[in-house]
């Protein structure tokens, strides 16, 4: 300020933080005011919980089913932010140009990429919070260690967001969509979600519980159904996924 009532301009970029947490709230809000992600992450989950929680449609075993299917639902809410919904989104905005764009901006591209993992962790805790309620509501019981439910939470996050942004870096954004939403369904069904694993053939059990999202329902399931510590082979199956996705995405994601 020179003088009184006057003021002088400061050119320059903002703080890094500062610009990380402008473009995590932007993109929090776009994903909260977009109806289609919302039934994605909130609806869909909610419902399956809901359903197979109250209505005797699948075999989980013994004890009550909402105990075998929250640990599930869980692992879904983050496939569906962190990989479906994000690869959706990112895709189309490649196509549109605005990943172009912010990429001329101040903010760094590792700092996009930073403001989308943080908005993805606030959205998984938001249906964190609403899924737990419904499923105390539903008489869940859970146990175990919640620190290595936060981990594995955490891995599965990790490895879903790479496996979304190299999907949306390498695909056009239509195919994006349609492979996103069948990968989606594909892992409902197969990914130990709703069905359990020891459903299906033993060859096959075998490699379904290579993928990510078996490692997390399992994992999930150990600690919060039988109150196990940690689950060590889940988590180490999630960190494998993690580094090879977000390698993969860091290497072939392509901004135009």
């Amino acid at each position: 300020m020179t003088a009184t009532g006057t003021y002088t301009p400061r050119p320059g970029a903002a703080p890094l933080p500062r610009m990380i947490a402008a473009q995590a709230v932007l993109e929090t809000k776009m994903l909260l005011r977009n109806g289609e992600q919302l039934l994605l992450t909130v609806v869909i989950p909610t419902l399956l919980l809901v359903l197979f929680s109250t209505v005797d449609i699948v075999d989980t075993g013994a004890g009550e089913a909402v105990d075998f299917l929250t640990p599930g639902i869980l692992a879904l809410a983050v496939v569906s932010t962190a990989f479906t919904g994000q690869a959706i989104a990112t895709g189309f905005e490649r196509r549109y140009g605005v990943l172009k764009r912010l990429a001329a901006s101040p903010l760094p591209r590792w700092g996009l990429m930073a403001a989308k993992t943080l908005s993805v962790l606030v959205t998984e805790v938001l249906q964190v919070i609403l899924l737990t309620a419904i499923a105390f509501a539903l008489g869940w019981n859970p146990h175990g260690n919640p620190a290595a439910v936060l981990l594995l939470l955490i891995l599965g996050t990790a490895a879903f967001s790479g496996l979304g942004l190299l999907m949306a870096g390498t695909f056009k954004a239509e195919a994006t969509l349609a492979a996103a939403n069948l990968v989606f369904l594909l892992l409902l069904v197969g990914g130990g979600v709703i069905v359990p694993l020891d459903k299906f053939p033993p060859g096959a059990q075998d490699v379904l519980g290579l993928l990510p999202v078996s490692a997390l329902s399992d994992g999930l399931r150990d600690v919060l159904r039988h109150g196990a510590g940690m689950p060590w082979g889940d988590l180490g199956i999630l960190a494998v996924w993690a580094v090879v996705g977000l390698a993969a995405a860091g290497r072939f994601f392509r901004w135009e």
